[in-house]
């Protein structure tokens, strides 16, 4: 039975505009509740669950090892799916009404430095030709727009502009226009001239290439941002993900608006945004503490 599995698809897809990526995660967190509960109740009626069962589930993922953030994005997934069922009236209560997420620690993401972002930019030696042009580019891009991985990876030829600016098509199919800097403009036509010469093109309309004309994917991606900067940075950490809070925390420090980094971000509430702001209140304690008259005696 398909328990409106498909008619739950075709709405996160064309009424919520999840990117394919999330409506997959989605279903299969659903799956994966639906499978456990025929293992372990010998029923797999999604229609008649009850929170005794999932509570049961959230206490084998957590006995499994899997980490309190990690449960609660299932659970919001079979939430989300529950609430789809409620307003399409396939149920009459969602078993989720009362649940609580897990507590989990506040995860502190780490910037790059200035120092390390300028010696992966201006001093470490790139590949010769079109990979070259293009590695810099895309860590260019993130440092100086913010834009998110899969963001990048979805650039199309027309997303820039004459004028000296960016279209970005975001998170929900959401559009914002981000400022490219004159040295950017400069990179661009330069990897445009390269890309040209590339002998088979097999996506032409995606900005952003590999050697063989196709697409990039999010591992590709990853493991650029990893390579380059393990040449100059000892974070644990060093992916896309951090460039752009690297972008937004740098902002920050030299005076940004909020606001202002908010909508460069794409973020839709500046809740969002305010994560970025740990580094900033540092720089600024360290500011205040220098300056400060009652500090000098």
């Amino acid at each position: 039975m398909d328990y409106g599995k498909q008619a739950y698809r075709d709405y996160l897809s064309l009424e919520k505009n999840y990117s394919a990526h999330t409506v997959t995660a989605y279903l299969n967190d659903v799956n994966f509740f639906q499978t456990f509960i025929a293992a372990e109740f010998d029923s797999d009626d999604l229609y008649a669950v009850n929170y005794s069962q999932i509570r049961s589930w959230i206490v084998s993922l957590v006995e499994a090892g899997v980490s309190a953030r990690s449960v609660n994005r299932k659970i919001s997934s079979l939430r989300s799916y529950y609430k789809f069922l409620l307003k399409t009236k396939q149920v009459e209560a969602s078993p989720l009404l009362k649940h609580q997420s897990l507590k989990t620690a506040k995860k502190l993401q780490i910037p790059f430095s200035e120092k390390e972002v300028d010696l992966v930019l201006n001093q470490i030696q790139y590949p010769e030709g079109f990979e070259g042009l293009r590695d810099k580019l895309i860590i260019d891009l993130f440092y100086t727009t913010g834009i998110r991985r899969a963001e990048l990876i979805q650039l199309q030829l027309s997303s820039f502009a004459s004028n000296g600016t960016l279209k970005v098509l975001g998170k929900r199919n959401k559009e914002r226009i981000v400022p490219l800097l004159p040295i950017i403009s400069q990179q661009v036509g330069a990897y445009l001239l390269e890309r040209a010469r590339l002998e088979q093109v097999k996506d032409a309309s995606f900005f952003f290439l590999t050697l063989k004309g196709v697409k990039l994917n999010d591992s590709f991606v990853y493991r650029l941002i990893n390579h380059y900067f393990s040449n100059v940075s000892e974070k644990v950490k060093k992916s896309p993900h951090i460039l752009r809070h690297t972008f937004a925390t740098h902002l920050l420090n030299n005076g940004a608006d909020i606001n202002s980094v908010k909508e460069l971000l794409g973020h839709a509430s500046l809740a969002s945004t305010q994560i970025y702001t740990h580094s900033s209140l540092s720089e600024l304690k360290q500011v205040y503490g220098h300056a400060h008259p009652r500090n000098q005696r």
